[in-house]
């Protein structure tokens, strides 16, 4: 798997990126976003942070960097994607996701771990856990509140493009679990074509002992054994 990680003016969580990618086998490379050359990738990754210090709104500055044109002609030719957080913003004011990231419900910045439920497994990124399984990841955010309108919402829905959601420990989706108040307790969603990964939580913030855990390994194994 040839990755690459993109660096944004405010961007800080890409140093957690390359350990995780490391942790897994991978070797990726820094592109800083004015950078407009993304040949030879098989996997874009967007970290998380306060890209452009999320003026405006979160991720929207960052969307029409120059990077962001590669990263479209990436996706049109099947490239993978990978936004956590603040990634996911950019995704999503880029318009390679649907929906938007809007204010918690609690109008608080959420600083804790959280539990995801996998909704499915059979995508390059969510191989390595089961269908049902819960894992640990951290949440570091102030816009992590998922909205999109009825029909989107349905769609997503009706093609199995949730890929993860807030759950309690043992997998019940309840209000109490949805810390950020996400619509269907959504808590990363998937391109149709399965290639493209949005998510609020950081996996790569659990991918070693050290870090107390590795909840989130098995994502960047699956992406390294591509």
């Amino acid at each position: 798997m040839r990755a690459g990680i993109l660096v944004f003016p405010g961007i800080n969580r890409e140093r957690d990126m390359v350990i995780a990618l490391r942790q897994s086998g991978a070797e990726p490379r820094m592109i800083w976003h004015k950078e407009t050359d993304l040949s030879g990738l098989d996997l874009v990754v967007i970290p998380g942070g306060f890209s452009h210090g999320d003026y405006l709104r979160c991720g929207a500055m960052a969307a029409h960097s120059p990077v962001m044109s590669a990263v479209r002609e990436h996706a049109a030719r099947g490239g993978y994607i990978l936004g956590v957080c603040n990634g996911f913003q950019i995704l999503t004011e880029a318009g390679l996701l649907p929906g938007a990231l809007l204010r918690n419900a609690s109008l608080r910045f959420l600083s804790m771990d959280c539990h995801l439920r996998v909704e499915r497994s059979d995508t390059v990124f969510t191989n390595q856990y089961q269908r049902g399984q819960t894992f640990r990841a951290v949440m570091a955010h102030g816009d992590g509140n998922y909205f999109a309108d009825d029909a989107t919402l349905d769609r997503l829905e009706g093609e199995g493009l949730v890929a993860l959601r807030y759950a309690t420990p043992t997998g019940e989706i309840t209000s109490e679990a949805n810390l950020n108040g996400s619509a269907h307790s959504i808590a990363g969603i998937l391109s149709p074509n399965l290639r493209v990964l949005g998510l609020m939580p950081h996996p790569e913030d659990l991918v070693d002992p050290l870090m107390g855990g590795i909840d989130g390994k098995p994502m960047f194994d699956a992406l390294a054994a591509q």
